[in-house]
């Protein structure tokens, strides 16, 4: 009997490896950027008090603390990808820790900038922002002056400042602890091999055809955090009061409000939200009603949430071949799109492949000054990590076209609008497969199936994970405890509600809420939902009608962070303020459901 283990960073080929020359050739390089930032720090004295004298002096202000900021992404983005590579590594953790210390004394000296943009004359503010010379920091002026009624004096925003790393304690805790302390034990698979478990191979296991490994390799996971549900409890708890305390000081009336608020996104649109999937939830009902019907199920589980309904249709792509695909699903955005995506994902954009302490999951991440790069756990037998390529591809598409037309000011987009470029992505991979299949009816059935579970995944449950941040932070702020006993209570009743009577809740699945690493950036998940619903719409619309639409949407990505994303997505042709998105991405996931239950049908 073999045991197959998780690979140690030095036994990931180099080839299959991010390249991350482009942003420093060596660590000396590194060290000499930081030598290099520490010595602008006394240089932001100089401008103290004197935004106000001219013109001049205000661009120089400007200019100056943008280079910096400019240099100091440059240095955290290095740090961040060397210690996501294993989180063990404590060197690395190291220059991480360094680069968010520099960070935070820049942000504790320069602190005085907005204040002093903020109490400049209506006329004086006026006359700069309409200055030529300036354009290019028009809105994001626009924005500091939005911010007037939420900023404090010299001296409090100087000690928020100084408070930006421990506010992230709660975070690095739970990060640390999921990513390098965390264990699993081993498990069988079908061989009967013993398999170490982990968040890379978890979803894997929980796709296998036998009931009794998806049942083990489901509770098996959650005894970890059954172990460490007390830990874990507390530091969310924390998170959430990190939250309220920030929002409380800048005078907002919630940490929801505060959230939404530099996205100039409503209360209203979050609550529209969860109330639209809400009040459609009868085609997630049918659906898992067809799922338990065509599994021959007794009772339907979450962990039988994730096989595939279509038996003997073996999936295995490797990441070339995987690249190619989605190279070829993304066709319908032009060459240079394609040419640009193939080069960077077999180029050094991605690091590849599972190790021993790397980040779980997936992102994309990077600078104005580096390439897009992707971190994955790529696996060859998961069709889902075909689709996390394409998604996270999306993204680094995204960031080369703002950073390709926007200047450094401007370039970086919200999250709101991000979602909506990587959900694209997986919209069209799918009615690529679907064409590419047309004439394999397992596959073809499979394919629907799995769209149907990435919309479930992405508009429904991250809509549940929304509420539930809503809810959890509304008991902070009732001046109500938020114990371990009350977060499970809370997500026991909205796993009820958003599955009805379709699935059994095992009180394991109610410790789910504490692994979920997105509620330690609040109020992010719901982007996903809105984020899907308005790539939904999009796609459709590049489909059905050629170039104008492409040429739109490549517009779209072209505007980085030079509106608000709301106002963005209007320019692409969708409205986020309203029902109706959400609504057809909710009728497009009842029809896939029918032509499901179809194709099943003719097997």
């Amino acid at each position: 009997m073999s045991e197959k283990t998780i690979p140690t960073r030095k036994e990931i080929k180099e080839k299959d490896q991010w390249d991350l020359t482009p942003l420093f050739k060596n660590e000396n390089e590194w060290e000499q950027l930081y030598i290099e930032i520490e010595k602008y720090i006394p240089t932001y004295d100089k401008y103290k008090g004197k935004l106000s004298e001219s013109l001049e002096t205000f661009k120089s202000v400007l200019d100056f603390d943008q280079k910096v900021s400019r240099k100091i992404e440059r240095l955290y983005t290095y740090a961040h990808l060397k210690s996501d590579e294993d989180k063990t590594n404590q060197h690395y953790m190291g220059l991480y820790q360094r680069s968010m210390n520099l960070y935070t004394r820049i942000s504790e000296i320069s602190s005085y900038i907005t204040p002093e943009i903020q109490s400049l004359e209506k006329n004086k503010i006026d006359e700069y922002i309409n200055d030529e010379s300036i354009k290019e920091y028009k809105f994001m002026l626009e924005k500091v002056a939005r911010y007037k009624p939420h900023t404090l004096s010299k001296e409090i925003e100087q000690i928020l400042a100084m408070s930006g790393e421990i506010s992230q304690t709660a975070s690095q805790v739970f990060s640390q602890l999921d990513n390098a302390d965390l264990k699993f034990e081993t498990i069988k698979n079908e061989k009967n091999e013993d398999i170490e478990l982990s968040h890379g191979n978890f979803n894997t296991f929980l796709m296998n055809p036998s009931a009794e490994i998806r049942e083990n390799a489901f509770k098996t996971y959650y005894k970890a955090y059954e172990a460490h549900k007390n830990t874990i409890s507390t530091t969310l708890s924390q998170a959430n009061k990190k939250d309220q305390f920030y929002s409380k000081v800048r005078n907002f009336s919630s940490s929801i409000e505060s959230a939404l608020f530099s996205d100039d996104v409503s209360l209203s649109v979050y609550n529209n939200l969860i109330k639209t999937v809400k009040q459609n939830l009868d085609p997630l009902f049918n659906y898992l009603n067809f799922r338990k019907d065509a599994l021959k199920l007794d009772e339907l589980h979450v962990y039988d949430t994730y096989v595939p309904i279509v038996e003997n249709v073996d999936f295995e792509m490797s990441y070339e071949e995987a690249v190619e695909t989605c190279v070829q699903a993304a066709a319908p955005l032009g060459e240079e799109y394609c040419s640009i995506m193939r080069s960077g994902l077999l180029g050094g954009w991605v690091d590849r492949y599972e190790n021993k302490g790397k980040r779980s999951g997936a992102y994309s991440s990077g600078c104005f000054d580096s390439p897009p790069y992707i971190l994955l756990n790529y696996d060859k037998k998961n069709i889902n990590s075909l689709y996390t390529l394409m998604h996270e591809a999306g993204h680094s598409m995204h960031s080369y076209y703002s950073i390709k037309n926007q200047p450094y000011i401007t370039h970086d987009y919200t999250i709101f609008v991000a979602e909506v470029a990587s959900t694209f992505n997986e919209t069209i991979l799918s009615n690529y497969l679907l064409d590419l299949y047309k004439d394999n009816q397992k596959m073809k059935t499979y394919i629907l199936n799995r769209e149907i579970d990435n919309i479930r995944g992405t508009l429904f449950r991250q809509t549940m994970f929304a509420e539930f941040e809503k809810l959890s932070h509304e008991e902070i702020e009732k001046n109500n405890p938020l114990t371990l006993d009350i977060m499970r209570n809370i997500y026991k009743k909205l796993l009820e509600q958003y599955f009805g009577d379709t699935m059994i809740i095992d009180e394991e699945l109610t410790l789910e809420c504490l692994r979920i690493p997105h509620f330690y950036s609040a109020f992010y998940v719901y982007k996903y939902a809105t984020g899907i619903s308005a790539a939904i719409a999009l796609a459709k619309n590049v489909l059905e009608n050629g170039k104008t639409a492409r040429d739109q949407y490549l517009n779209f990505l072209k505007l980085g962070g030079s509106m608000f994303p709301i106002d963005e997505l209007k320019k692409a042709g969708v409205d986020m303020t309203t029902s109706e998105p959400i609504k057809n991405a909710i009728d497009y996931f009842k029809i896939l459901v029918e032509k499901l239950t179809t194709e099943f049908n003719k097997n």
